[in-house]
């Protein structure tokens, strides 16, 4: 259950990580509270799975499914570079998340 929650944890840190875009410094009311939101649920979700996964490797997971996300949305919603390097470089984070997926002893 531990990885279930992890997962939820990072899909909303993209969304709160997206979120802070559309916030535009917090001036904007409804993207500023669904962004609130999404930290809490994000970190509250982080903290059930860290019950029963490792700190370090709950920690990394969430903050690579965040950057991985957030990069891929980044890309198609506001048009970002998606250079070779870029996606090459996400690629690798995305084989650190498996990794240590694959050594976690849970």
């Amino acid at each position: 259950m531990g990885w279930i929650y992890l997962f939820a944890a990072g899909l909303t840190e993209i969304g709160w990580a997206v979120g802070l875009k559309y916030t535009e410094g917090f001036t904007r009311p409804l993207p500023s509270a669904l962004t609130v939101l999404s930290m809490i649920v994000s970190l509250g979700l982080l903290g059930l799975a860290l019950r029963t996964l490792p700190l370090g490797t709950a920690y990394a997971v969430w903050t690579g499914i965040g950057t991985v996300g957030t990069v891929l949305l980044g890309i198609v919603l506001f048009g970002e570079a998606a250079t070779a390097i870029r996606l090459a470089c996400v690629g690798l984070i995305m084989a650190g998340i498996v990794g240590l997926k694959l050594t976690a002893p849970v």
